[in-house]
């Protein structure tokens, strides 16, 4: 058996850990089991990627975990009071890390010409719903820290304002699909991105936020479920669609 094969299998049992977390995350009595399922699938797909043969480097990789840990313990530290605020917390950096990815993966492949129109549709969509999703989240988690005002903030116009600046990144992206060397319009596409995320947030107040972050969930989600078409990694797509 390959090294290919047993990094499959190991996906596998990775999805079936968090399709059952899930499940027993539904009810309180399986809750801490599901919890430690989802762990353990976590775990399984962190380990079965370190071990692809694509991995060269290591050390930047340990700088990585270094920093994430820095930062996790204090944010798993936070009282139960604050979960909303560490979840919105959550879900800016798993955003930003699959936008970021997205980025790395246009420049690598449109570099070498190495870009197909699905795949280049696919990381378009995963870079605009990560980057929007990120600058979202930390207002979201700002306005339930009371770091930013909590009040609804509109002005006439605003939705249309809205939706010109998705819209304009929309019109990028399906412009990317056909020509996908244009790294300028790219990059203009990631900006608009990161205001649209902003914008949307502003006009909702503080007492809305819970609702708004499970729909960031969502958006996440779908911004990881995209990274897998790109990465070609079954694993990302089903994690992302769950």
């Amino acid at each position: 058996m390959g090294i290919e094969q047993i990094i499959q299998i190991v996906y596998i049992l990775s999805a079936a850990c968090f399709i059952l977390a899930l499940n027993w995350l539904s009810a309180v009595p399986t809750a801490r089991r599901g919890v430690l399922t989802g762990v353990l699938g976590m775990v399984l797909a962190v380990g079965g990627t370190l071990i692809r043969p694509e991995v060269a480097h290591y050390q930047w990789i340990a700088v990585a975990f270094v920093i994430g840990t820095v930062i996790g313990i204090p944010m798993a530290m936070m009282p139960m009071t604050a979960v909303p605020q560490r979840t919105a917390l959550s879900h800016a950096f798993g955003a930003l890390a699959a936008a970021l990815v997205g980025v790395a993966e246009y420049f690598l492949r449109a570099g070498h010409g190495d870009m197909d129109r699905f795949t280049m549709g696919a990381l378009a969509l995963e870079v605009i719903l990560g980057f929007l999703t990120f600058t979202a989240s930390l207002m979201a988690f700002g306005k339930l820290q009371e770091l930013l005002p909590q009040r609804p903030i509109t002005y006439r116009g605003q939705n249309f304002v809205n939706l010109g600046i998705l819209g304009a990144a929309a019109a990028i992206a399906v412009y990317l699909v056909v020509h996908p060397g244009s790294h300028g319009l790219f990059l203009a596409m990631c900006g608009l991105s990161l205001a649209f995320g902003v914008m949307l947030i502003v006009p909702i107040g503080g007492a809305d936020m819970p609702t708004v972050i499970s729909l960031l969930n969502a958006y996440a989600g779908l911004s990881a479920a995209a990274m897998g078409f790109v990465l070609d990694n079954k694993l990302l797509i089903i994690a992302g669609s769950l």
